[in-house]
């Protein structure tokens, strides 16, 4: 194939870039690697089917609308209140530790590439930014200490339109070196940057205002509505003051992340999307720009050069910009080994060095094949040690036992009292304020806003929840909570209340939840809340020995002990199981073993028929007749 049509171009790119992620995921590697060399197979160099040359300036366009976009994303995930926590390491990172950084690798440019001072600073501004496009996968399953994770992602969402900024400064200056232009460059950097705050403040106050109003955006329409005011954001702030774009979306992500907005989840689900597909797109286009020749030319100093500034110009600047930040030894000695470049850094060293080649000046492909070779050391790094670095200074999360449960209502509390009697830390999660006043009288934390809300999971500690329970009398509800901590925060369990079974198996919307029924099997949560307000239950411990032999010999399917009340379904229903050193909340898939305790709520007028049928399954009161978790 000789040449590609520019429609063809962006066809092929972004559907390998999509197919390219999505295959990474599944094997657990950094999706940036696979994307640099598939670029290169696909482009001039390799099957010629992605020629980026046949878009002309419209690669540049889509390298703006990209990175307006990346950057929105990024700033959607940063909480303002963590931020504030969070205020002197992040402020020091972004400021001192970007000059450090720029300053160490203009010396690596000069000493190790023998590069000329020009070429160095430029390399120098290119490699200051941590992509966020990388940090934020690689830091979402290592369940880290939530101010590290923090510090972490702040650094790289800020530092990119920082970044940017000071490379366009750089090559502006060595465009035109004379001192007028570089005093005139410094006012127009102050200028970029307090624009930029301002326009992204005006335009993400906006956004959220309109997003705040019931009714104001169309249903359905909330996504693109976003999606086109960050980009009209983006070219308005340039188009007033040059180059300031990049920082007003930032800042309007920021801004709109923080509005408590009912479009919040379906936004940032939407613009997750985006960003994975930009990413992909821009990666192997950008990649198939790239000379192999030009990486070869570099030589071995190339390495070296890496290898400094991962291991060298990294730590001093991680290790005195924090320095008395309030982040431990440990925590500092983590972000050194943790700054993984992204698709900021290869989308401006390409324009880079469009530019330079434009200006005429010597170096634009070396500079830019220097800063590839950058992007895949770091995050091959990153991707290989930051887990093992995290695990062996103990900065991990503790071993997951929480219990979140959605719905403060009555039945909620005893199955909560229960797994708190059992040793369980258990954290709700609720709309309402009178029942979240109840779950606090009742000695529990409680979270109050969306449980769907990723916000809200954060605030309630997800990353150390080892159950899910949805126990609203919305079956649907409890499903969608299920799938969103898998999805987000990869809970091992999720339990769904579900008031009936599709014959003899699970409702479908719990097995698409991958989730299990909730208690010994399906029941009307709505009665048993009232149940309970009207002081019509007994709560009872019993123990699990063996169904006496006629029983146990018996064919009865409604006897098998994974359903121990079979038959009496609303007479009582088995809250908890004590199999170990802590109660867990008992599920529809389990089998009873010898030795396990459990808590039981019975509905008083049918008690002595209940315990008649438990002991026939082989559960007899707890000794002394002792009683759990009383409401």
């Amino acid at each position: 194939m000789d040449h590609s049509p520019a429609g063809l171009t962006v066809s092929i790119a972004l559907a390998s870039g999509v197919a390219v992620q999505s295959l990474s995921r599944h094997a657990g590697i950094p999706s940036i690697i696979l994307l640099l060399a598939l670029g290169v197979a696909l482009g001039p160099e390799g099957l010629g089917w992605v020629l980026p040359q046949s878009l002309g300036q419209g690669l540049v366009d889509l390298v703006d609308f990209a990175i307006a976009i990346i950057l929105f994303e990024g700033g959607l995930n940063l909480q303002s209140s963590r931020l504030r926590r969070q205020e002197m390491p992040i402020r020091r990172l972004v400021t001192w530790g970007a000059v450090l950084t720029l300053t160490g690798a203009c010396l690596v440019g000069l000493f190790i590439l023998d590069w000329p001072l020009d070429r160095s600073l430029l390399f120098g501004s290119l490699v200051v930014v941590t992509g966020p496009t990388v940090v934020a996968p690689l830091v979402r399953d290592m369940r880290l200490r939530p101010h590290l994770r923090t510090v972490i992602e702040a650094e790289g969402v800020l530092i990119d339109p920082i970044g940017a900024l000071l490379a366009a400064l750089v090559l502006n200056i060595v465009l035109s070196p004379a001192a007028e232009t570089l005093a005139s460059e410094f006012f127009s950097l102050s200028m970029r940057l307090g624009f930029g705050v301002v326009a992204g403040a005006v335009g993400g106050y906006l956004i959220g205002q309109c997003l705040r109003r019931p009714g104001l955006i169309p249903h359905g329409l909330t996504n693109i509505f976003t999606l086109a005011c960050t980009y009209a954001i983006f070219q308005l702030a340039n188009q007033t003051v040059q180059q300031s774009g990049i920082l007003a979306v930032t800042v309007a992500g920021i801004l709109v992340g923080n509005f408590i907005t009912q479009a919040h989840r379906d936004l940032r689900d939407f613009k997750d999307q985006m960003t994975t597909m930009l990413v992909g797109l821009l990666f192997i286009l950008l990649a198939a720009d790239l000379q192999s020749q030009d990486i070869l030319d570099l030589g071995p100093n190339a390495w070296w050069s890496v290898g400094a500034l991962i291991f060298l110009v990294r730590p001093i600047s991680v290790l005195v910009s924090t320095f008395r930040s309030g982040l431990t030894f440990k925590e500092q000695v983590f972000l050194a080994c943790v700054a993984p470049r992204g698709i900021v850094a290869a989308a401006i060293a390409s324009l880079t060095a469009e530019a330079m080649h434009a200006q005429s000046l010597e170096g634009g492909s070396a500079l830019r094949a220097m800063v590839f070779v950058t992007i895949a050391a770091t995050v091959i790094h990153a991707g290989a040690f930051a887990r093992l670095t995290a695990h062996l200074l103990g900065l991990r999360l503790p071993k997951r036992e929480i219990v979140a449960i959605m719905g403060a209502r009555e039945l909620s509390l005893a199955l909560a009292k229960a797994l708190k009697y059992g040793g369980t830390p258990v954290v709700f999660i609720d709309t309402d304020a009178k029942h979240c006043r109840l779950a606090e009288d009742a000695g529990f934390p409680v979270i109050f806003g969306d449980a769907l809300n990723e916000r809200i999971m954060l605030r309630a500690q997800f990353d150390s929840v080892e159950t899910v329970v949805g126990l609203t009398e919305n079956d649907h509800l409890n499903s969608m909570y299920a799938t969103q901590a898998r999805t987000l925060f990869k809970v091992p369990n999720a339990y769904i209340a579900v008031d009936a079974l599709e014959g003899q198996t699970l409702p479908s919307h719990v097995r698409q939840a991958h989730a299990d029924v909730l208690f010994d099997g399906p029941h009307d949560v709505s009665r048993w809340n009232v149940r309970f307000r009207h002081e019509g239950v007994d709560i009872l411990e019993v123990v699990y020995g063996e169904p006496p032999k006629p029983l146990a010999d018996a064919a009865d399917a409604s006897m098998e002990p994974k359903r121990p009340v079979a038959g009496h379904a609303e007479s009582c229903v088995m809250l908890t199981i004590h199999n170990g050193k802590r109660a867990h909340p008992m599920h529809y898939g389990y089998t009873p073993k010898k030795g396990d305790h459990a808590t039981v709520a019975i509905h008083k007028p049918d008690r002595e028929k209940v315990l008649t049928h438990l002991q026939q399954q082989g559960w007899e009161p707890y000794p002394m007749g002792k009683t759990a978790a009383q409401p």
